[in-house]
């Protein structure tokens, strides 16, 4: 096990090495895109310069060995998620599809009039807008679990809306815009004694603890490679065998067949029957590089230090009567999603940036939690392992500075 080195990590990181604007860089937007260590470099460039090729049907030795990588990736998102077998790991483009995937597969092909599909008030876009979707298309009923003042999940609420009816609860085990964590093995357990299948969005999740699908018992799980160290444009879905097995094809085409004629067609086996076409090769094998750098560490000590960072901030923005803080729930990952009495949070967000800070401003894709609390957007540092302490005390410094601006 790798020793928690702060700054032998961040030298791991070639990005964290350079300037903004002439002031030395401080990242605190991780929960949109982390950071690719070197290791993830490497991999990368090594694909497509020494075994770039095509994969599973090449007969030539680039191809044989492209598809042992490939499908090595595979096992290794099978065991940072601890699924019971590889053959349950679908590749995606990220999260989005994933969910998009679950969505059109199973949502559209197993509910009908008179169903409900539960999600939350806290949920992302791309975890409202295909159960919209689906809602419209199948006569299904598309409920809501609101959230507190808190920024938490109203537990009470949710169970008043289970019932027999319910098929489907999909919610973020995450929050990208509060940092709110969900309680999402009760609300599985909760969901299956009424025989409801559970989606659960873990974009947010993975970067920051081991996640175990079994304990957690999820029917489906969802996560992005961007979102844990590893390159864009790869995602992944778990899903539990008998469901995968049950769902016909998201997408058609190449890989996913097994036979085709024009009296009809087979698909393949899982995982293949939802990967149609060429797998983003170069993605999965850049993940699995990405995942093997988390797991030279105690992921828990890595925990530890973002907390401790998040807390700093919280403690910070406590004595500041002009930070209004949204999200206060009592457990938290490591978002600090703020408003400056005053400010635009664009306008704090483009000063922050003068000062080499990188934050996100805006509404974080998650426009009804906005409009509940009667505000256009915020302002979120995110923070990740390989930020530091002096990380916070710079972006104070950078605020106080803005303040004389906008105050």
């Amino acid at each position: 096990m790798r020793s928690f080195d702060i700054d032998a990590i961040r030298a791991d990181f070639p990005i964290l090495q350079q300037e903004v604007k002439g002031k030395p860089l401080v990242y605190l937007d991780n929960a949109a895109t982390t950071q690719k260590p070197q290791a993830v470099l490497d991999a990368l460039t090594r694909y497509y310069s020494t075994i770039n090729s095509n994969v599973h049907r090449g007969a030539h030795t680039l191809s044989d060995l492209a598809t042992r990588e490939f499908e090595a990736a595979r096992e290794t998102v099978q065991r940072f998620i601890n699924a019971p077998g590889s053959n349950q790991i679908i590749w995606t483009r990220g999260t989005t599809e994933s969910i998009n995937l679950v969505a059109h597969s199973y949502g559209r092909a197993f509910l009908k009039p008179g169903d409900d599909i539960i999600i939350s008030a806290m949920e992302h876009h791309s975890n409202i807008v295909p159960w919209q979707l689906v809602a419209e298309q199948t006569g299904a009923n598309l409920k809501v679990i609101p959230v507190t003042d808190d920024a938490e999940l109203d537990l009470a609420a949710f169970e008043a809306l289970l019932s027999e009816n319910t098929k489907l609860v999909s919610v973020v085990h995450v929050s990208n815009a509060l940092g709110t964590i969900n309680p999402v093995k009760s609300i599985v357990a909760k969901a299956h004694a009424v025989g409801a299948r559970v989606l659960l969005d873990g974009a947010q999740a993975t970067p920051h603890w081991n996640v175990d699908v079994q304990d957690l018992d999820c029917d489906f799980y969802a996560f992005s490679g961007h979102k844990v160290y590893g390159p864009t444009g790869i995602g992944v879905l778990y899903g539990k065998t008998e469901l995968l097995e049950a769902m016909l094809p998201y997408q058609s085409g190449g890989e996913m067949i097994e036979k085709v004629s024009f009296d009809g067609t087979t698909f393949n086996v899982l995982p293949y029957k939802f990967e149609a076409g060429t797998p983003n090769i170069g993605g999965a094998i850049g993940l699995a590089a990405a995942i093997d750098y988390l797991n030279q560490f105690d992921r828990q000590l890595m925990a530890n230090h973002e907390h401790q960072l998040l807390q700093a901030t919280l403690d910070r923005a406590a004595d500041d009567p002009h930070i209004r803080l949204i999200g206060r729930a009592q457990s938290k990952a490591g978002v600090f999603s703020f408003l400056l009495e005053g400010a635009h949070p664009h306008d704090l967000g483009t000063l922050l940036d003068q000062q080499g800070i990188a934050v996100r401003t805006g509404h974080h894709c998650a426009m009804p939690i906005m409009d509940q609390f009667a505000i256009p957007g915020t302002v979120r540092a995110s923070f990740a392992f390989y930020n530091t302490q002096d990380d916070v005390e710079r972006f104070f410094a950078a605020l106080a500075k803005s303040k004389t601006f906008l105050l």
